[in-house]
């Protein structure tokens, strides 16, 4: 497969070497793409671009590296990357449907609510940090929709 449009079903884009695991709630195969280009391909999608999706972070945020990023906001989806989208072994996890993460020796394992986990070979505070990152950044574009509500 080529091409690949995130969705509500995507938990998350793995670097493969020059391929990308993609990893849905009940299916997993490999895209021939990075998982950067996916990501920029699905901000097209749906509308925008990574660059623009990443300094609407920076204005809701003030977060500008290694920024989470809203894909499309209607369903809030978020994902943030693992190291800085520069790099080649960038990459990208889905925040919705988490139920835990824990540090597992030198990994990290992220278990999702249908009971998949996902094993990264990075640092604990890394995760805790893009996920709390996300966290705020869902917290400020909720509370920028409700104001937008009450005008």
């Amino acid at each position: 497969m080529n091409n690949y449009e995130i969705n509500k079903n995507t938990i998350a884009l793995l670097e493969a070497g020059e391929r990308t695991q993609v990893i849905e709630e009940d299916n997993i195969f490999y895209v021939n793409n990075t998982p950067n280009k996916i990501m920029e391909n699905s901000c097209e999608y749906f509308g925008s671009s990574l660059s623009g999706r990443q300094k609407g972070t920076i204005s809701l945020t003030g977060i500008s590296h290694k920024s989470p990023i809203i894909v499309e906001e209607e369903s809030l989806m978020i994902f943030f990357p693992t190291t800085s989208p520069r790099l080649k072994n960038c990459s990208w996890i889905s925040t919705k449907k988490i139920k835990r993460y824990y540090k597992n020796n030198d990994s990290v394992v992220i278990e999702y609510n249908n009971g998949q986990k996902i094993s990264l070979n990075i640092s604990y505070g890394i995760i805790d940090n893009q996920i709390l990152r996300s966290a705020l950044l869902e917290k400020n574009m909720i509370s920028r929709k409700n104001e937008q509500k009450k005008v």
